[in-house]
């Protein structure tokens, strides 16, 4: 068994069908295009943390070209995720990764701003004893959740891409009684206001330029 996976969702950057709240600004192919760049800049940020393994769960399946030649270019190992909407498809890769690691921190590719820190500080967490820890968004969500024993009352019924994510989830936290943390609050790159993160952070400006 080996002490901590990261799990990173993505989906697969097919013009009209990624980051379409910013098609009316970027177009089908820029908002694609930022969305491959988000992939492979959260793929580069892994491979640079201590994690012993790092999975990359894909959607619609993990057959798609451009997930194969992440395979190709980082240690990661492919999977496809599976369950009726985010709740159940987070529920069933945490669910499974457990049953070989003694913990997993998931995270999606929409938030640049998470550091190999923050996902340092998330794994210590874990391993010093928290069942779970959490990282919110500024829109009401989360963007990192990392746990070291399952249920599925965290990741069923919730009304997920609302503002009450995150109050819903602290809610299930306390009901089971488990030990928690809170990391600190982060921006997803989803809305044209949220681009000027990319735009006036000098770290990630490249992001944006290329575009």
């Amino acid at each position: 068994m080996s002490d901590g996976t990261l799990i990173i969702f993505a989906k697969a950057p097919v013009p009209g069908h990624t980051k379409t709240r910013l098609i009316p600004h970027l177009g089908a192919l820029g908002a694609a295009d930022l969305h491959r760049q988000l992939v492979l800049y959260t793929l580069d940020t892994a491979a640079r943390s201590r994690f012993d393994m790092t999975q990359l769960w894909c959607a619609p399946s993990q057959d798609h070209p451009f997930f194969q030649d992440c395979a190709r270019n980082f240690d990661i190992t492919l999977h496809t995720q599976q369950g009726a909407d985010l709740g159940e498809r987070m529920a069933h890769a945490l669910n499974s990764t457990l049953r070989h690691s003694r913990y997993a921190v998931l995270i999606g590719t929409d938030c640049p701003t998470l550091t190999v820190e923050t996902l340092h500080r998330a794994g210590d967490l874990l391993d010093e004893g928290m069942d779970a820890v959490i990282a919110p968004a500024t829109d009401g969500g989360y963007v990192l959740v990392g746990i070291c024993r399952f249920s599925p009352v965290l990741f069923s019924s919730i009304a997920w891409g609302t503002d009450s994510v995150m109050q819903d989830t602290r809610n299930r936290l306390e009901k089971l009684g488990w030990l928690w943390r809170e990391l600190a609050e982060h921006r997803d790159i989803d809305r044209p206001p949220d681009l000027q993160q990319l735009s006036t952070n000098h770290v990630l400006q490249h992001l944006f330029e290329e575009i």
